[in-house]
């Protein structure tokens, strides 16, 4: 019997802001940190507790529907001019123009991707990678996101072609850095049509906009990279929220001698 033939017919996918759900990001956590010590890597700059505290956090998780068990997620952190977005962190020491880039995208509305993971259980699915990358576009809207960043891996850079991402070739090595270790090329991607979505791939537009539309539903989706299909529950209705919150204006913006 393969991974897949044990995989749940039935998941869930579902977006919550993190303060909401604290129990629900410790397992995030959790099971984001077993997935980065197969590949050795314990330093990411992410990979620690902080974020679940913050209130421009949001999270996308791929579960059982009795909640038990998670398939991977993605976590959606705003620029809110006072936590530096995970992309500032790791390469504006390597090359400080992020600074002014996250900054000018943030007057509409700025956001990362970033935490992406996913369980041997769903490897090469797309269920817990591509899945929740689309949903995060879906849910843009409803927090007013315009832009989003990512620091992508080799593996996960082709959902640019899919989603509208370009390569970010003003900073690192035309877009490249070695991160997280110095043998793993990430690439700066940003997208910064997330309303519209006109340099989004057309198949992948009709799904976006019909989640956002019908953001609680269940689906029959079939994975993008292999003959099976899976019934999700999508639970993607955020409480709480305002799409005008993290609208910042750039002379507002925090401006710290650092990131001169």
């Amino acid at each position: 019997m393969t991974h897949v033939d044990q995989l749940d017919k039935d998941i869930r996918i579902r977006a919550f802001r993190a303060i909401d759900e604290p129990e629900t990001c410790l397992k995030f956590i959790e099971g984001h940190r077993r997935v980065l010590s197969i590949y050795g890597i314990e330093n990411i700059t992410t990979n620690t507790t902080d974020w679940m505290y913050q209130r421009s956090i949001y999270v996308i998780v791929v579960e059982t529907l009795d909640r038990q068990k998670m398939y991977g997620g993605v976590r959606i952190q705003v620029a809110d001019g006072i936590n530096p977005l995970p992309i500032e962190t790791a390469t504006g020491d390597m090359d400080a123009g992020i600074y002014r880039i996250v900054r000018e995208h943030a007057r509409n509305g700025a956001a990362e991707l970033s935490g992406l993971w996913n369980s041997k259980e769903v490897a090469g699915l797309g269920i817990g990678s591509l899945f929740p990358s689309r949903v995060a576009v879906a849910i843009a809207t409803q927090i007013g996101i315009n832009t989003f960043f990512t620091l992508c891996s080799p593996t996960t850079v082709r959902f640019k072609d899919w989603m509208g991402g370009r390569i970010m070739t003003e900073v690192g090595k035309e877009g490249t850095f070695y991160y997280p270790k110095i043998d793993l090329l990430a690439t700066a991607l940003y997208s910064d049509d997330m309303f519209n979505l006109s340099t989004t791939h057309p198949r992948e537009r009709e799904k976006i906009l019909y989640l956002r539309n019908n953001p609680e539903h269940i689906a029959q989706e079939k994975s993008p990279f292999k003959d099976f299909y899976i019934n999700i529950h999508y639970a993607l209705k955020l409480e709480n929220v305002d799409p005008n919150e993290y609208h910042i204006s750039y002379e507002a913006y925090p401006e710290t001698e650092k990131k001169k």
